[in-house]
C-alpha cells in the first residue's frame, strides 16, 4: 500500500495551496502603501478584514481540491500520512517561510480529519524548523551618526519616501532630533559606535505607517519606532519618536489590529522584533503582523511545554462568574480559557450560535487597542492531573457538552483563549485614589474609542473590562457587542401621569435594540463615589445625543484616529 500511495502528490498539492494563500496575502499586504499614500482609510479596514478571512477561505479551497484529486477512501488512510509529512518536509526545507508552511499543513490535516487523529507523526505538533534552518539576516538599514544626528535623520527620511511629500520635513526632523536627545542619555548621542537600525519595510496599520527598529551601542540598546501620519491635503507628518520598551510593546499589543508589512523571511523579522521586545512571546509577534494562525501554533507549543515542565494546574479565573462564559486559567501562564456554558442566565437573550458569532466578529474589526484578541480552539486535550479538582468540577457542571473526562484526559471541545488581565472591578477594590481616577478615565476612553470605531460593548459592567500590565483598560466580554449603528439610543420619555412616575415597570415601549444612556450610572457603578467621579470625567456618555452624534459620523464615513502611543507636544487632530 505505502509504495503506491501518492504521498508526494498530496504533499505537493498542499504546498500549492499554501503558495496560493501566500500570494493573495502578499497582494493584500502590498496594497497597504498605496492605501496609506492615498488616504484610503475605509479600504484599509476592508483589506484588514479580507486578509484575516483569507486563511480559512484558502484552506477550504485546498481541502476541496484534495477531495477532487483523490478518493476519500485514499485521503482518509491516516496511517499513510507520516509519508505525506516526510515528503512535505523535503519540499519546504529551502523556503524562507518554512515555519508558516508547517502551520498550513496542520490546518489542511485538521480540515480533513477529526482532531482525535492529531499526532506528531502525521502533523507538526512540534516544529522541525529550528534544527534545520540556516541563519538568514533580517532585511534592515543601518545608520551611524558619528556625532551628527541631524544628518542621520535626514538620510533616514531620504530613504523612506512616499508618493506624497512630507508636509514639513525640516520641522519634523528638528523635533525628532530633540525627542531623541531627550529620550537617550547624553553620552549615547556622542558615542561613535551609536547605530540606528531600521527594518527595510514600512509597517502599516489603520491610518498610520511605522518605521520599526532599534538604537544600539556596544553596551546598550533601545527599541525605536517612528510613526507617520498622512493628513489628507497636507502631506505626510512624522508624528513621534518612541524609544521606551513599554510604549513600543503597546504598539504591538494584543488589543490592536494586525500590521501589514512585507516580510520576505518571517522568522528573521520575528527574531528582530524579539530582540527589541524581549518581553513579548513570539506567538504574539507573529500574530501582530497578520500570521495569526502561526501565532496560534506557537501559543499551543508554549502551552504544552509549560504543562509538561511545571506543576501548574488549571483553576477558575478570579472575578465574578460569567452568565454566558466560564473562565479558567493557569496561574503561571498569562492566558485565560473561555468556554460557553450549556445554560445562560435568564437575563441573557442570546444563544450559543450568537455568542460564537460575536466572538468571531471581534477578529475582523478594528480593536483600536480596546478589545483583547482571541484564538479559537477545538478539541483541546489535557492531562486530568493538570486540573484543580474544584475547577474541573465546576466546568463539568456548567458545560458538560463542552468538557468531558476520558480516562486520564480532559477534553475541551471548544474554547477561546485571551490574554489574562485584572478585572476592572477587582482592580478598583484595591486601587488608591489616583489609580481609581486614572482607571475610570481610561475606562471611559475605552468606551468612547470603541464607539467611535462602530463597536457598542452592550454590557459595559466593570467586570467585563480588564486592566493590562501597562495599566490600560480593555474590553474582553463579547457576547453582547454589536455595531454602534445597530443600536437605537433614546431618551427616557417624560411620565404622562403620577401613576407613570410611580410605576415599577416602564410606561413606554422598549424595542430590542433600544438603549437608554440615562440608565447607565446606577447600572455601571454600585459605588456612589465612583459614580460621581465618572460623571465628572465622562458624563456625556449618559446623553443619548452624544451616541447619536457618533452614529452620524460613522454613517458619514469618518474613520477616527486612535493613537497607540503618546503624542508629546501634539494635539490629537
Amino acid at each position: 500500500m505505502s509504495q503506491s500511495w501518492p504521498a508526494a502528490d498530496i504533499a505537493r498539492m498542499i504546498l500549492e495551496g499554501f503558495d496560493d494563500y501566500r500570494e493573495h496575502f502578499r497582494q493584500i499586504t502590498d496594497g497597504a502603501r498605496q492605501r496609506f499614500e492615498q488616504a484610503q482609510w475605509q479600504e484599509a479596514q476592508q483589506a484588514s478584514a479580507a486578509r484575516i478571512n483569507l486563511y480559512e477561505e484558502k484552506v477550504g479551497e485546498t481541502v476541496a481540491r484534495l477531495h477532487q484529486a483523490f478518493s476519500t477512501e485514499l485521503l482518509m488512510e491516516v496511517s499513510q500520512w507520516p509519508l505525506v509529512k516526510s515528503a512535505y518536509i523535503s519540499l519546504i526545507d529551502l523556503r524562507f517561510d518554512d515555519e508558516l508552511s508547517e502551520t498550513w499543513y496542520n490546518s489542511i490535516f485538521c480540515g480533513l480529519f477529526s482532531h482525535d487523529l492529531i499526532s506528531d507523526g502525521c502533523m507538526f505538533i512540534h516544529t522541525t524548523r529550528p534544527s534545520l534552518r540556516r541563519a538568514r539576516a533580517a532585511q534592515t538599514r543601518s545608520y551611524r551618526p558619528q556625532g551628527d544626528l541631524s544628518a542621520t535623520l535626514a538620510q533616514v527620511f531620504a530613504d523612506y519616501r512616499f508618493s506624497e511629500d512630507y508636509a514639513d520635513l525640516a520641522g519634523d526632523l528638528r523635533r525628532l532630533e530633540a525627542q531623541l536627545r531627550e529620550n537617550l542619555p547624553d553620552w549615547v548621542c556622542k558615542d561613535p559606535e551609536l547605530t540606528l537600525e531600521l527594518f527595510s519595510s514600512v509597517l502599516y496599520r489603520n491610518k498610520g505607517a511605522y518605521l520599526v527598529g532599534r538604537i544600539f551601542t556596544h553596551e546598550e540598546q533601545w527599541p525605536l519606532v517612528i510613526p507617520l501620519l498622512h493628513r489628507e491635503g497636507r502631506g505626510i507628518q512624522i508624528d513621534a519618536l518612541i524609544t521606551d520598551e513599554a510604549d513600543v510593546s503597546i504598539i504591538f499589543s494584543f488589543t490592536r489590529s494586525y500590521f501589514m508589512v512585507d516580510v520576505p523571511v518571517p522568522a528573521e523579522f520575528i527574531g528582530f522584533l524579539k530582540r527589541i521586545l524581549p518581553g513579548k512571546h513570539i506567538a504574539e509577534l507573529y500574530t501582530s503582523i497578520g500570521f495569526y494562525k502561526h501565532g496560534k501554533s506557537e501559543f499551543y507549543r508554549a502551552l504544552i511545554n509549560h504543562l509538561a515542565n511545571t506543576d501548574d494546574r488549571f483553576i477558575m479565573a478570579p472575578g465574578v462568574r460569567g452568565m454566558v462564559m466560564s473562565v479558567f486559567t493557569l496561574p503561571g501562564f498569562n492566558t485565560v480559557f473561555k468556554i460557553i456554558k450549556d445554560r445562560f442566565s435568564p437575563s441573557k437573550n442570546v444563544d450559543r450560535a450568537t455568542v460564537i458569532e460575536k466572538y468571531r466578529l471581534v477578529k475582523s474589526v478594528d480593536r483600536v487597542g480596546r478589545m483583547a484578541d482571541t484564538q479559537e480552539f477545538a478539541d483541546f486535550r489535557f492531562p486530568l492531573s493538570k486540573f484543580d479538582p474544584a475547577c474541573l468540577e465546576e466546568l463539568l457542571e456548567v458545560a458538560p457538552s463542552t468538557v468531558a473526562v476520558d480516562g486520564e484526559t480532559v477534553l475541551i471541545r471548544h474554547c477561546w483563549t485571551e490574554r489574562r488581565m485584572t478585572p476592572l472591578n477587582l482592580y478598583l477594590e484595591h486601587a488608591n485614589e489616583a489609580q481609581v481616577r486614572e482607571a475610570l478615565e481610561d475606562y471611559g476612553l475605552a468606551i468612547k474609542q470603541l464607539a467611535a470605531a462602530n463597536i457598542f460593548p452592550g454590557d459595559m459592567l466593570l467586570k467585563n473590562f480588564g486592566v493590562t500590565r501597562h495599566g490600560r483598560v480593555v474590553f474582553y466580554d463579547y457576547d453582547e457587542i454589536c455595531f454602534l449603528t445597530e443600536a437605537n439610543f433614546r431618551r427616557i420619555p417624560a411620565p404622562r401621569t403620577p401613576e407613570d412616575e410611580m410605576a415599577s415597570e416602564p410606561w413606554y415601549s422598549i424595542g430590542p435594540h433600544d438603549v437608554f444612556p440615562e440608565e447607565f450610572p446606577p447600572f455601571l457603578f454600585a459605588d456612589a463615589g465612583q459614580r460621581r467621579l465618572f460623571d465628572q470625567l465622562h458624563g456625556e456618555l449618559y446623553n443619548a445625543d452624544y451616541w447619536k452624534g457618533l452614529q452620524d459620523a460613522i454613517r458619514a464615513g469618518k474613520i477616527i484616529d486612535v493613537f497607540p502611543y503618546r503624542r508629546k507636544g501634539l494635539e490629537d487632530e
